[in-house]
């Protein structure tokens, strides 16, 4: 990154989008995580300005909230009635010192491509060179309804003129009917000497094809008083292109994410499938990790060194450690510990943090849910505003029941417990260090260390009610050809089960079970 910082920037937001035809301004519209204005405002930020002003009209209240959100120092400025990027700018002066000295950059609220070393070298070109204007440009086969770049002889920039008015001179077949066939484009992003910056927008109007007060004015104003407009020609085209309408939106989406999934592969990760990929700006991801296909990696989410996620997996704010493995899972804002295990069909909501060597199975949802070091829940299970101690095992099918209509409520297992499958864990409820509950229990009262719990009814067995209550059905026929055939095997050994005095043994059968926790 150059040295060069500016004195201040000034960000253009004020526009409606209205081809985006939505309730939500233009540059609140998302791509990789962040909004079109937070892709402006980090680009912006990252070249250390003295100042950074975001010029707003449309959605006043909204767009200035999120810019407070984003940079609590950077100021908003409210444009006016006057309309035209020569008026916002100067709506952005007006916050800024009076008696400001140096390099302004003026940029777009909706060129999320723009890096922030672009606008270092900007200003480095700028200062170098002693041009009152310095204007980034880049040539396109299809210059389309952009601003023309006219220059001189010397290589110098005349003046950008707007296309209406390029089309214009077109018309009118004058000298400056060729504009309109020129292919280098102005970005609308500029580097200004503060002072004629201020003394040029002072005399700009609004006497052209729109109406508007054109910030490209400032470049006949400053050529008029003998002072060096340069262009600054860049050959990636992406950062000079803006958001007009949805269509752009998700192009310029596309290739965000195309330029931050190869950084990544680059940086030492391996992403199975790039084309089916996506990972947000501010995901940051270790090296040897492998991405495999359909995996969404979201907003602050971070991936350890080693580690494997996907293949169908989305984590949003997720903290994935070294050595894990994540398949087939949905998180948010939730930690998975080193060398840990999730997947396949979980979903982990805000709140869960899984210890190292932990493990969260196939169908299982937690949230709020502390588990420890190597413990396990490993199927069909809901743990909510749980403490799952050190390795504690879960069985499957369990509920950690922790809403009673009107309030929740917390859940603790110790370390190195057991719970049984299909058991309801009625919260509030601790079961302590080493202890067991019986399958198929609902627990409502706490569990001592070394105690196991069973809360369960007693099995009862009825002879005979298939055939009273079921008769006629494929059922009933069953247990009846089972009954025969039991008795014909019965019949057919029992001659020779004979006791010492030579009768015969009756059948022992059980109609009831063992009363819970009788010793066998």
């Amino acid at each position: 990154m150059s040295e060069n910082r500016p004195a201040a920037i000034i960000i253009l937001a004020a526009g409606e989008g209205t081809r985006m035809k939505s309730k939500t301004p233009k540059v609140l519209h998302p791509i990789g995580g962040r909004t079109l204005l937070g892709h402006a405002m980090y680009a912006a930020r990252g070249t250390r300005p003295g100042h950074l002003a975001v010029v707003v009209r449309h959605e006043r209240e909204r767009v200035a909230a999120h810019v407070a959100e984003l940079d609590v120092e950077a100021i908003v400025a409210d444009q006016d009635e006057v309309k035209g990027t020569g008026r916002a700018c100067e709506c952005g002066l007006d916050v800024l010192p009076a008696d400001l000295t140096g390099t302004v950059l003026v940029t777009m609220g909706d060129v999320p491509l723009l890096t922030q070393q672009t606008l270092a070298d900007l200003t480095a070109r700028h200062e170098s060179s002693g041009a009152a204007v310095t204007v980034i440009t880049a040539e396109l086969p299809d210059a389309k309804a952009y601003g023309r770049v006219v220059r001189d002889e010397a290589g110098d920039v005349v003046e950008i003129m707007e296309f209406k008015d390029a089309l214009a001179h077109r018309e009118a077949g004058d000298e400056f009917a060729h504009v309109v066939d020129i292919r280098e484009i102005n970005s609308g992003i500029y580097a200004f000497d503060a002072e004629v910056l201020r003394s040029a927008l002072a005399e700009v109007g609004t006497d052209n094809a729109q109406g508007e007060k054109y910030l490209t004015d400032v470049i006949g104003i400053a050529r008029r008083d003998g002072r060096r407009v340069t262009a600054h020609l860049i050959e990636d085209l992406w950062q000079t292109e803006g958001v007009n309408d949805r269509v752009q939106l998700a192009d310029l989406g596309r290739e965000l994410n195309r330029r931050t999934v190869e950084h990544w592969m680059r940086e030492g990760v391996t992403v199975v499938d790039p084309a089916t990929t996506w990972i947000d700006a501010d995901t940051t991801i270790g090296q040897d990790t492998v991405i495999r296909p359909n995996t969404q990696l979201l907003g602050a989410t971070t991936i350890g060194a080693g580690a494997v996620v996907g293949p169908d997996t989305t984590l949003t704010g997720v903290e994935v450690g070294d050595g894990a493995s994540v398949v087939r899972t949905q998180g948010e804002l939730a930690i998975i510990g080193p060398e840990a295990t999730v997947g396949p069909f979980s979903y982990l909501r805000p709140g869960t943090e899984l210890g190292a060597r932990g493990k969260i199975g196939g169908f299982v949802e937690t949230k709020n849910a502390v588990i420890g070091e190597g413990a396990k829940v490993p199927h069909l299970t809901y743990a909510g505003d749980a403490t799952i101690g050190e390795g504690a095992n879960i069985g499957a099918g369990t509920i950690f029941a922790n809403y009673d209509g009107v309030d929740k409520h917390h859940t603790t297992i110790g370390a190195h417990s057991f719970v049984g499958s299909d058991t309801v864990l009625i919260a509030p409820v601790t079961v302590a260090d080493g202890a067991y509950v019986g399958a198929g229990s609902a627990l409502t009262s706490d569990v001592e260390a070394g105690q196991i719990a069973v809360s369960r009814a007693r099995q009862r067995n009825i002879d005979g009610w298939v055939a009273r209550k079921r008769a006629g059905t494929k059922t009933a026929a069953a247990a009846e050809a089972a009954a025969a055939s039991a008795t014909g095997d019965q019949t057919a050994t029992t001659g020779d089960q004979t006791t010492a005095t030579g009768t015969t043994e009756p059948d022992a059968r059980h109609t009831h079970s063992q009363s819970e926790g009788d010793p066998a």
